[in-house]
C-alpha cells in the first residue's frame, strides 16, 4: 500500500515537473511568433528612443496606461521624445499572447529599468499589450503597466 502511495505522488510530482517545463519552453504558432518579435522590437526601440519607429508601430488611436496616468499617442510620442520617461532596458521574464481574429493581446512579466524625470528607477511590471493587424500589418492599440507587489514588497 505505501509503495502505491509513494508511487502515485511520484507519477503527481513528474507531471507537475513535465507540466511547469513545458510552459516555461511554450511554443508560438507563427503569428503569435510574429507579434512577440514585435513586441521584443518595440521595447529595443524604446530604449533606443527611435521615435520613427515607435510612431509606425501605435496606431493613431493607441492608448497608453501608466502608473502616473493614462493618455494617448501623441502625448506617449512627446514623452519619449522629450525624455520624460526613457525606457532604458526591459528584462522580459515571461511572454504569453492570445490572438483572437485581427486581435492579439500579449502580456510581458518585466522588471524596468528606466529614466523618470531624471531619476532612475527599476520596477516589476505585468505589462498589457494590445495589437491589431490592419492592412496585413500589426499596430499597437494598447499598452498598459500593472505594477507587481513582489515578495519584498517593493
Amino acid at each position: 500500500m505505501k509503495t502505491t502511495i509513494l508511487g502515485l505522488l511520484l507519477i503527481i510530482f513528474g507531471v507537475q515537473s513535465s507540466y511547469a517545463q513545458n510552459q516555461g519552453a511554450k511554443s508560438f504558432t507563427t503569428a503569435e511568433q510574429e507579434v512577440v518579435n514585435l513586441s521584443k522590437e518595440k521595447w529595443q526601440w524604446m530604449a533606443d528612443k527611435n521615435a520613427d519607429k515607435l510612431a509606425d508601430l501605435f496606431h493613431e488611436k493607441s492608448m497608453f496606461v501608466h502608473m502616473g496616468g493614462s493618455w494617448g499617442k501623441e502625448q506617449e510620442m512627446n514623452i519619449i521624445k522629450g525624455g520624460m520617461i526613457w525606457y532604458k532596458k526591459a528584462d522580459i521574464h515571461e511572454v504569453s499572447v492570445n490572438i483572437i481574429d485581427n486581435t492579439a493581446i500579449l502580456l510581458n512579466r518585466i522588471d524596468l529599468l528606466a529614466v523618470v524625470g531624471g531619476n532612475e528607477v527599476t520596477n516589476p511590471f505585468m505589462v498589457t499589450e494590445v495589437y491589431i493587424k490592419l492592412d496585413g500589418q500589426w499596430k499597437l492599440g494598447s499598452l498598459s503597466f500593472t505594477k507587481l507587489m513582489t515578495p519584498g514588497g517593493q
